[in-house]
Parts: C-alpha cells; sequence; structure tokens
C-alpha cells in the first residue's frame, strides 16, 4: 500500500508509454509500468526509479489482465489514473517502409484477420482493462482515465477532400476513431461517478508504431497525456485534444 496517487500505465516499456509513466512519478505517482514482456518491463521501471513498478499485462491477454487487477488490488488496494496507450499500428515486418504499411493497412485490401488484430488492440482491449480496473478506480476519490487516440483517426478532419492524409484513412486510423468513440462511451457513463475519460493526441511522435520516423519527441508526446491525467476535481470529462488544444472528433 502507499500514500501516493496511483497510476497503470499499459505499453509502458517503450516510447510515449515510458514517457508517460516516467513525467507520473515526477509528479508525484506510484505508477506501474505495463508491459508484455516482463522482462523490458522490469528493465523500464529500473530505469524510471523507485517510483515505479513492473506488472506483466497484454492487454489481449484476458489472464494478463486478471492477474494485472489482483496485484494492483492487493499491493496498492486502489488505482487514480489508467492510461490506455497499448497500441499496435502495423503487423508484419517490421522493417517494412512506413508509406508501404500505409498502403497494405488499406480497407479496400487489408485482410479480416490483420484487422481483427489491430481491433484487438486499440480497441477491445481498452475496454478489457478498463472493465477491470474500474472496481479500483471507483475507489479513488478522483479518478481518471485517459486513452491515447490519434488525430489520424478523426472522422471530422478525414471527411475532408482537403485532408491529403485521407487517402491513407485505413484500418489504423479506423481503429483509433473506435477507440475515439470508445471514450465518449466510458465518460457519458461514468460521468455521475465522477470518473473522467478523456482521450490524448499525442501527434506524430517518433516511435516503433510509425517506425520512428515521427517529427516530435516522446516527450512532447506525452505531454497531454499527463496533463489529463493531472486533471482536478472540476476537469473535463468526454474530450479530445493535443498540447495545440480541442481536437475535433
Amino acid at each position: 500500500m502507499t500514500d501516493k496517487p496511483v497510476a497503470l500505465v499499459s505499453g509502458a516499456n517503450a516510447g510515449i508509454g515510458f514517457e508517460v509513466a516516467r513525467g507520473l512519478t515526477t509528479h508525484g505517482f506510484t505508477v506501474l509500468v505495463g508491459s508484455r514482456d516482463a522482462a523490458r518491463g522490469a528493465e523500464s521501471a529500473a530505469r524510471i526509479g523507485n517510483d515505479a513498478h513492473p506488472v506483466q499485462l497484454d492487454v489481449t491477454d484476458e489472464a494478463s489482465i486478471t492477474a494485472a487487477a489482483d496485484r494492483m488490488r492487493t499491493d496498492f488496494g486502489r488505482l487514480d489514473v489508467l492510461v490506455n496507450n497499448a497500441g499496435v499500428s502495423f503487423v508484419g515486418d517490421p522493417s517494412t517502409p512506413l508509406q508501404e504499411r500505409g498502403a497494405m493497412g488499406l480497407l479496400t485490401v487489408v485482410p479480416l484477420e490483420t484487422v481483427r488484430e489491430i481491433f484487438e488492440t486499440n480497441v477491445f482491449g481498452v475496454i478489457a482493462l478498463t472493465q477491470a480496473m474500474l472496481p479500483l478506480l471507483r475507489k479513488s476519490p478522483e479518478a481518471r482515465i485517459v486513452n491515447v487516440g490519434s488525430s489520424g483517426g478523426s472522422l471530422t478532419l478525414n471527411s475532408d477532400p482537403a485532408n491529403p492524409h485521407r487517402a491513407m484513412f485505413g484500418v489504423y486510423p479506423t481503429s483509433k476513431a473506435a477507440l475515439h468513440a470508445v471514450t465518449v462511451g466510458f465518460a457519458a457513463t461514468l460521468e455521475s461517478e465522477g470518473i473522467r475519460v478523456n482521450a490524448a493526441d499525442p501527434g506524430f511522435t517518433s516511435t516503433a508504431l510509425n517506425n520512428f520516423q515521427g517529427t516530435k519527441s516522446v516527450e512532447d508526446g506525452a505531454r497531454r497525456i499527463v496533463e489529463l491525467a493531472l486533471l482536478g476535481p472540476d476537469g473535463p470529462s468526454g474530450t479530445f485534444s493535443s498540447d495545440e488544444g480541442p481536437v475535433p472528433w
């Protein structure tokens, strides 16, 4: 047990998730570093410091989620912040160039098996992990949930014919659009309980998701996620924003 607020960040062994976990410890949190690979999670938690603890977490594995929830309940007794960061953008050879990845993900050609695999992590995994953690979040006086979305999944932006990126609106941005809808669903349902649920757009950040071709640093990409995790009792819920302001759904 700890007197410090407790946060769980999925997919936190590298990239934006790691930076979010590190950032939350600097704001006085005890942070659980979620990682599919237990060894990588332990290494990343050690790099962050004493306020970070590894937890094996695969959001596509019910047993893994249940074990993580049991660990949270036994060791910490509550959860103040859940950051749903774990995500996949591509299934295949990781050396595939980014442009080719995008073309392979177009809904006209992408195998249905790939669609299911990406949605399993980016959408169903978020629902499953959030549901499992709700009993612990309800024990917090100021619980917050932050889902890591993407402006690339904005239906508003991609409905504009002038948007040059809309031609690449494939399975990954479609999964993020679904995640945005999940955010609104949880926010609306949990509003009466005072649990704030928001989506954050980190921007085109240099991570493994885009083969490190992003133009933003992980520090910049994590900024808005951390800000939403630190919302006070009068903070908003059911919003989508970046560090530059509101993002259209």
